[in-house]
């Protein structure tokens, strides 16, 4: 038998913003949306790819409701990510997104944050 290589079966779609001082720097200095889902700061950047950072507080609820929010946030920018790219090929930008959850976030679902998303988010890129 020949040794295959060995790959991923779940390639990751988004680079994370991780840094304590990226999410203060968004928060400081990134434009914000408001909705009544979320509110969103982001800023451009110079790195080759978009970023994402999720942040649920411990308003929003318990562990699993914080969880539920994150992964409905995280699959709406994942549906929106190809209009994104598309606009990146346009205006040659990258973002830096940070996403903070409110108490409403857990129950949506990712269809209407994603139509959030494309009326809110979109025409300010």
């Amino acid at each position: 038998m020949k040794n295959k290589p060995k790959t991923a079966k779940y390639a990751k779609r988004f680079v994370s913003v991780r840094k304590n001082g990226d999410f203060q720097y968004l928060f400081k200095k990134g434009t914000s949306i408001v909705t009544y889902a979320f509110v969103c700061y982001y800023r451009p950047t110079k790195r080759r790819a978009n970023r994402l950072g999720i942040v649920a507080s411990k308003k929003v609820g318990n562990a699993v409701k914080r969880n539920r929010a994150r992964r409905v946030i995280r699959e709406a920018f994942r549906l929106v990510q190809p209009l994104l790219a598309e606009q990146t090929a346009i205006t040659g930008k990258h973002h830096d997104f940070v996403f903070v959850a409110r108490g409403k976030t857990p129950s949506l679902g990712s269809k209407q944050i994603y139509e959030l998303l494309i009326k809110q988010l979109l025409p300010k890129l």
